[in-house]
């Protein structure tokens, strides 16, 4: 399985997985026994996603990918935004889809994305870009995750003044609106769950934050699921 993420991981999520392709290296922090796995797990920098073509080999005969590379709206200009949100993810798609013509790919979208491009919001536009790319591009199951606040499990600078403040009342926000917020962990959880199933129909499925909270609550190990 092939991994490209910035999420925060279990160990029965890092069971599942063979290399993870990151811009940066990863710092997997946690429990004692992911980083035990996570050190099983080669690592493989490729900072320019803009041309993916040097990862045909590394991605070559892959069961699955899930991507979640971005970047937080206010931090980049429009044009890197919509490079790093849309573009890159094509890109990789492509080159995944060329080496990998049966691999499952499960994306790390977000919270009103719109496929129509009509959305006021750039974010809306570009996720919404990148997924119906996604869903023509001939990939048996492609997965669309729309989580709204990714609580962040583990310490972190906070990029804006809106993502500490929602830190700050995360246990109040998510008690007045539960179907707002998901774990970081648990995202990641459900992102590397769904593609381990084995079914041999091909699907298009698209994971609002309620679904996603769902299939969290009747989560099972990803060993079990596995076998």
């Amino acid at each position: 399985m092939s991994l490209l993420a910035r999420l925060e991981w279990s160990a029965d999520t890092l069971f599942a997985m063979r290399s993870i392709m990151p811009r940066r290296k990863c710092d997997f922090c946690g429990a004692q026994e992911a980083r035990h796995l996570a050190s099983q797990v080669a690592e493989l920098l490729h900072k320019n996603f803009a041309d993916c073509s040097a990862l045909a080999d590394a991605v070559s005969g892959q069961d699955a990918a899930v991507y979640c590379l971005g970047t937080y709206t206010g931090s980049v200009s429009d044009a890197e935004l919509r490079a790093i949100t849309a573009d890159y993810t094509i890109e990789f798609a492509r080159v995944l889809r060329s080496s990998s013509p049966n691999a499952a790919f499960s994306f790390l979208s977000g919270n009103g994305a719109d496929q129509t491009g009509r959305s006021r919001l750039p974010f809306g536009r570009y996720r919404g870009e990148a997924e119906k790319a996604l869903l023509a591009s001939g990939f048996p199951r492609v997965y669309l995750f729309r989580p709204a606040y990714i609580y962040p499990v583990q310490p972190r600078k906070e990029p804006t003044f809106s993502y500490r403040l929602l830190r700050a009342v995360y246990p109040v926000f998510r008690l007045l609106f539960p179907n707002q917020v998901i774990r970081a962990d648990d995202l990641g959880w459900a992102m590397v769950d769904v593609v381990l199933r084995q079914t041999q129909e091909r699907q298009s499925l698209v994971f609002e934050n309620r679904d996603i909270r769902v299939m969290v609550k009747s989560q099972v190990p990803v060993h079990d699921r596995a076998k």
